[in-house]
């Protein structure tokens, strides 16, 4: 008995292998013999629709038979006229009934339904599915178990049973997708139509049937593997499908989303990752893979981030599952890096991707101290190539980043700093600019020298840099820190701004910012030193008329700086010193002053100032004190004039003496003095004499 029902079920699937029936035979060997005259081919075409007509009466057999054993009830017709979306109905199909009989074999609604199920066929003949490495291209297998599950007594539920119970139709797609599942786990034949039903369905309830999958095999078993490739094939499904895998992907480290069963078990984020990746394997993915590309690879750059700073208990439980049952890398950061070089390369970045991997980008990526680090460097090889691509990254990164309290932030933050110059302000700038004010503020360098560097190129942007006037006082304050690199570019914020004509300096600011600027000319770095010279004559342009009087000031305790520093030995700092100090005899309204300089009579400038003031000269000699030991001779000779021109205004005043004392000291420090140092130490050196033989005669004067 048992073999009369084999050799009914062969005939049914229409098999035709080495252990076929004897009376298959003539058939078979039918396709070799001569061709044949009219009579003979109308007798071999009888035979045909004679060996037809016994297939059709074999599965009617076959199917009541079926029924017999299952006890069923009720009866369905099996010739009757199907609804516009009858295909759906095959999902009640019995597990192992074939299509070829005529009754399933046409299908008006889908002409690519033979092609599609053959690919499934192709799948499902698979016994494993390759993970490929693409750092060593390793194959690591996600694997069938070897031993092969048997059918339970578990039927998937029949068409006669939702009609009679009180669920909707949208209501049985997460039952007809376990069926799907359950029925592809068995090493038997399956239904042919198993494909079109599974895309049938993805398409029309696509968060039903991703979410259902993921809860019924989120460690992605064999079945699962079949099913999400044959997904990953059609790229109409794939794009509706890959939303809702997103939005799962998105919500660490749960998603909680209820199914039209009304489950609502949370499923792992990373469950997503892992159906991604598994999808990311089809070749004919590309289109679908390119439409959401930005969001996939924001995801998988979540991923990268969150598991590698923290990755919660439930989430290291799931993943050593995953990881004995496909033996995947041990951590589960390195599974999203190898998904989104996976991502890249569907893109066509595959230099990019070794381009990182040379600068050891990627192993830099897995360090929680180094991440940001890593995330500039990728950008920057994307946004070569993928600029397009590197936008539509932005946008996404700044919703994750205008959250309140966000998480994990630097990495983020360092991949929309890379990309910044090449993004369409018009569309995004408002929220760059706030993004980056906020954390102008914070206390963490890190975030603040990335927020500096998104400023400097914000402030090129007209719109933007008139936007910026309530981060000045910030910007001032930055002006003293002891970072060179966050001095330089708090000064390049400055000076983008007022390139724009239309701001001014406000009476508040000019004071404060020209106050801290005055300590950088003598900055080490010659960047922060030209900066600061411009942005002082910057300043004393565009200050309003209220704010020039208590500005004074400050530009009178610039000129000897200035005056010395025109003959620094960095040409363009002392171009910029000497048109900066003609700037503020223009400001102070000193006409006779500024037409000296312009004859370029330094030496007569500074005799002409002193005599205009001379109780302060002895301020004025302090202020040239520290260029005498300057690094560079030309600074030192300039400073040691200086102070020559100055000793004789000095006579009389209270501080003569311990004045003269200092310059000496500062003199003698000199390793290789000029000529003109000489002659300045031995005019102060007898001065210095008079002044305490005077004192030692007259000490009641003291």
């Amino acid at each position: 008995m048992a073999g009369r029902f084999r050799g009914l079920f062969k005939v049914f699937r229409g098999k035709k292998g080495p252990a076929a029936a004897p009376a298959q035979q003539p058939e078979e060997l039918e396709q070799f013999q001569p061709q044949q005259d009219d009579a003979a081919l109308d007798r071999t075409q009888e035979q045909d629709r004679a060996h037809g007509h016994f297939r059709r009466r074999t599965a009617q057999m076959f199917r009541k038979f079926i029924r017999i054993r299952r006890g069923k009830t009720s009866t369905t017709a099996t010739e009757g006229t199907a609804e516009p979306d009858s295909g759906l109905t095959e999902l009640q199909a019995e597990p192992g009934v074939s299509t070829d009989s005529p009754e399933c074999s046409e299908d008006s609604d889908s002409p690519m339904n033979d092609h599609t199920a053959k690919t499934l066929m192709d799948v499902a003949g698979t016994e494993d599915m390759a993970i490929t490495n693409t750092d060593t291209r390793e194959t690591q297998g996600i694997a069938n178990p070897d031993t092969t599950p048997t059918p339970t007594g578990i039927h998937a539920p029949e068409l006669d049973f939702f009609e009679e119970s009180a669920v909707s139709p949208q209501q049985q797609v997460p039952a007809m997708v376990r069926n799907i599942h359950q029925r592809l786990g068995f090493h038997v034949t399956v239904d042919a139509r198993l494909p079109i039903n599974l895309l049938r369905l993805a398409e029309e309830h696509p968060a039903d049937v991703v979410l259902t999958l993921l809860r019924c095999a989120p460690s992605c078993d064999r079945a699962a593997t079949m099913m999400w490739r044959l997904i990953g094939l059609s790229a109409s499904t794939l794009e509706k499908v890959l939303p809702t895998l997103l939005c799962v992907m998105e919500d660490w480290p749960l998603h909680s989303m209820s199914t039209s069963d009304g489950d609502d078990t949370p499923v792992l984020a990373l469950a997503a990752t892992l159906a991604l990746w598994v999808i990311v394997q089809v070749p004919r993915c590309h289109e679908a893979m390119n439409l959401y590309s930005s969001r996939i690879f924001v995801a998988l750059l979540s991923h990268v981030v969150i598991t590698t700073q923290q990755t919660p208990e439930e989430v290291d439980h799931f993943w050593r599952a995953c990881r004995e049952e496909h033996g995947l890398p041990t951590n589960p950061n390195r599974f999203a890096v190898q998904a989104m070089k996976a991502l890249l390369c569907q893109l066509r970045c595959d230099n990019e991707v070794v381009a990182v991997e040379r600068k050891r980008g990627w192993d830099t990526l897995l360090c929680a101290d180094t991440q940001h680090y890593a995330v500039g460097l990728l950008a920057r090889e994307m946004r070569q190539i993928l600029m397009p691509l590197c936008s539509r990254i932005t946008l996404h990164l700044l919703r994750l980043l205008s959250r309140e309290e966000p998480r994990w932030d630097l990495p983020f933050l360092a991949f929309l700093v890379e990309v910044l110059e090449c993004l369409d302000l018009r569309e995004c700038g408002d929220s760059v600019l706030e993004m980056m004010s906020r954390y102008l503020l914070s206390e963490c360098r890190q975030r603040c020298r990335l927020a500096l560097r998104g400023l400097v190129v914000l402030s090129k942007d007209p719109a933007m840099a008139r936007r910026m006037g309530s981060l000045s006082q910030r910007l001032v304050e930055l002006l003293d820190d002891a970072d060179g690199e966050v001095v330089r570019m708090s000064l390049s914020v400055f000076m983008n701004v007022l390139e724009n004509k239309d701001i001014l300096v406000s009476s508040t600011t000019a004071p404060k910012l020209a106050e801290a600027l005055l300590p950088l000319f003598a900055n080490d770095n010659s960047h922060v030193q030209l900066l600061s010279i411009h942005l002082f004559s910057k300043v004393m342009e565009l200050v309003v008329e209220e704010g020039k009087k208590p500005l004074k000031t400050i530009v009178n305790q610039s000129l000897y700086p200035l005056l010395i520093y025109g003959d620094d030995e960095n040409w363009r700092v002392a171009k910029a010193s000497r048109e900066t100090l003609i700037c503020a005899a223009k400001f102070l309204k000193r006409t006779d002053l500024e037409q000296l300089l312009k004859k370029d009579q330094r030496l007569k400038f500074a005799e002409c100032l002193l005599a205009a003031d001379r109780s302060r000269a002895a301020e004025r000699l302090h202020q040239a004190l520290p260029f005498v030991g300057s690094p560079q001779e030309s600074l030192r000779e300039a400073a040691a004039r200086f102070m020559a021109t100055a000793r004789v205004l000095l006579r009389g005043q209270k501080e003569e003496l311990q004045v003269l004392s200092e310059a000496l000291q500062a003199l003698r420090r000199d390793d290789s003095p000029s000529q003109t140092n000489i002659v300045v130490q031995e005019i102060f050196n007898k001065r210095a004499a008079e002044l305490r033989s005077s004192a030692g005669s007259e000490p009641e004067s003291l």
